[in-house]
């Protein structure tokens, strides 16, 4: 059996109930060794196999390989496994193999679930995720992406929004994302959410604060009728109130 598992985004507190098990019952732990530090009181008695970043297939090759001999491996992510995590890629590659492995995937919380929960309520209409990543996805494809979420006035989360190596293309996004959106929207930041550095702050475009923003953050732009009300956000659903 492998089970892929979405943590969450660090705190016991939201990790399902369903991913514990999964957990508890696997032989083998593989993940990011991050990841598994945020789990590491449960890894107790437990075969753990782990590497750094940008290993992503090397790990979830060794995840196939152990589970194939027969023991019973779960394979974390943080947040969800089939949000920005391992879901896909160990898919592929069984697909690939043709190899004969149960496979069950374990949903968790993503940030952007566990930010709007802190911020107030800025997902309650129709909304999108867009990685600011481009290790997997080239510039061009994402500014294209980012183009029509922000035409068609979605409520927008991004991850992956401002490394040391790209600090420029968060500021990029927002400049794509102003052409159609006030410089008055709101915009919420969940950073570090559920850890022990976490910290939310409601701004606007105009205010943001990039120096603020890493990779640990999520950044959730509002659409044009997102509010501030008692320092949360509000996205209306439409009920007549």
């Amino acid at each position: 059996m492998l089970y892929i598992v979405g943590i969450g985004p660090g705190s016991r507190d939201i990790m399902t109930q369903e991913a514990i098990r999964a957990i508890k019952q696997s032989e083998v732990i593989v993940g990011y060794k991050t990841y598994l530090k945020v789990i590491e009181d449960m890894l107790q008695g437990k075969e753990t196999v782990s590497n750094g970043m940008r290993g992503e297939v090397e790990r979830c090759q060794k995840a196939i390989k152990i589970a194939k001999k027969g023991k019973t491996v779960a394979m974390i992510s943080s947040g969800d496994a089939g949000i920005y995590g391992m879901a896909g890629l160990i898919l592929e590659l069984v697909d690939k193999e043709d190899a004969e492995i149960e496979i069950k995937v374990i949903p968790g919380v993503t940030a952007s679930i566990a930010a709007a929960a802190k911020l107030g309520a800025p997902l309650m209409n129709d909304f999108c995720h867009i990685s600011l990543s481009d290790h997997m996805t080239p510039w061009k494809v994402i500014k294209s992406r980012i183009d029509a979420a922000a035409k068609a006035d979605f409520v927008i989360c991004l991850y992956n929004p401002r490394s040391s190596e790209r600090p420029e293309l968060l500021k990029e996004a927002m400049d794509i994302i102003t052409k159609y959106k006030s410089d008055e929207t709101v915009v919420g930041i969940g950073k570090d959410v559920a850890r022990v550095n976490e910290t939310e702050k409601v701004t606007t475009i105009k205010e943001l604060n990039y120096e603020e923003i890493n990779m640990t953050t999520i950044v959730l732009v509002g659409n044009k009728h997102t509010y501030i009300a008692n320092d949360r956000m509000i996205t209306p659903r439409g009920y007549e109130i």
